[in-house]
């Protein structure tokens, strides 16, 4: 407490003590500010102290207060119409955004507030409330502006910088309160420094007309403000009428080039796909291997295929009806079927259609063979050895 008390007279608060301490009932909170210092400016990234305290008006003063008063701070934000608490002592409890504390110790009538590691959102109007039970309430407010000094401004060259030709140089900071002004200068060996109005300090332009080759160099950009500064540079280099030529044809050729190589590309593309699709339905592998045929062995009793060729008894038995016969032998005699049927499986001979025969092999008769299974079939041609032609 005694940190406290040794404070307040800086602040303006009389000091003089009496040991009574009662009040009068006349007594009253005012809340009170250094005269004169209701604005303050600080940079971002600093600290600062919000000076304020209170007293009871028409009181008699004591060795220490006694009342444990009910304090807050807010802050209306800079182009916003709401109120923030930053900070509250209430019940003897300091609660507190981070950032933000009291310069001393409570119980104490100097409430005055500390900012630590200011940014441009702390700028703002801040009023401090004080309430005192049974004395009233009473508050005050500081404004206070947070600076910010410009951020590395971006430099640029709008134009060709060819002979006889305009540009213009280009500045700006993304980031400066109050807003920076802007300076151009050419650096040595030709140094130089521009002026309205071929400067524009507000906007940060530079117009340099009817280019020559003495103007080339490195032209240096200053953002400034009341805080700050920053820089950038752009190096300009003029060229002539010839190399200008040669650096246009240039860049055009790349151009068309890089066109041509492309629709070549697309073109090359879309036949590949055309000729893929031409192929598609006639894809035939030239080393692909061949269908294996069927082979018609001589000792083959049943050969089938879509009722081709249902039941021979035995390929001898085939021969047998082409040979000669023996004398005092019966050879069975074929007979021609009055029901053909057709064989689209097998290919036509000789410009002929193979003629369905019947036959009964072994002498037995066509209702015994029925009986035992057999079925009429169509008999291609033969050669004298028994093999299918």
């Amino acid at each position: 407490m005694r940190r406290s008390q040794e404070n307040v007279p800086a602040l303006g608060l009389d000091t003089r003590t009496s040991r009574t301490s009662p009040y009068p009932s006349r007594a009253q909170v005012k809340v009170h500010t250094p005269a004169g210092l209701t604005k303050l400016q600080a940079v971002e990234g600093r600290d600062i102290v919000l000076p304020a305290w209170y007293t009871l008006e028409g009181e008699k003063l004591s060795g220490q207060p006694w009342e444990v008063p009910l304090l807050i701070w807010f802050l209306e934000e800079k182009g916003k119409k709401e109120l923030k608490q930053v900070l509250a002592y209430i019940n003897g409890s300091v609660s507190a955004k981070p950032g933000v504390s009291l310069v001393y110790s409570m119980p104490s009538r100097n409430v005055s507030l500390r900012l630590q590691g200011l940014q441009e959102k702390d700028s703002g109007s801040y009023s401090c409330s004080v309430n005192v039970q049974h004395k009233g309430h009473d508050s005050k407010t500081v404004e206070l502006n947070v600076l910010v000094p410009p951020a590395t401004p971006s430099c640029g060259l709008l134009g060709v910088p060819r002979v006889g030709a305009n540009v213009t140089l280009s500045c700006q900071s993304p980031r400066s309160d109050p807003s920076a002004h802007y300076q151009w200068e050419r650096l040595p060996p030709a140094a130089q420094v521009f002026f309205a109005p071929v400067l524009d300090n507000i906007r940060g332009s530079l117009k340099l007309t009817n280019l020559s080759t003495s103007m080339s160099g490195v032209y240096l950009c200053t953002a400034q403000n009341a805080v700050g500064s920053a820089y950038c540079n752009v190096t300009l280099n003029v060229i002539t009428g010839s190399r200008a030529a040669m650096i246009a044809g240039a860049v055009v050729g790349t151009l068309v080039g890089l066109v041509l190589l492309v629709g070549l590309v697309l073109l090359y593309e879309r036949q590949r796909q055309g000729k893929v699709l031409e192929d598609a339905p006639n894809d035939i592998k030239e080393d692909a291997t061949a269908p294996r045929t069927l082979a018609w062995s001589k000792g083959s009793d049943t050969i089938s295929k879509n009722g081709t060729l249902s039941s021979v008894t035995s390929a001898r038995a085939l021969r047998l009806s082409h040979a000669s016969p023996k004398p005092g032998t019966i050879t069975p005699v074929p007979r021609v079927s009055t029901q053909p049927h057709p064989s689209p499986g097998l290919p036509k001979t000789d410009g002929t259609d193979p003629q369905p025969l019947s036959f009964s092999p072994g002498g037995l008769s066509h209702s015994a063979l029925r009986r035992m299974g057999a079925v009429n079939v169509m008999l291609p041609s033969q050669t004298q050895d028994g093999s299918l032609v």
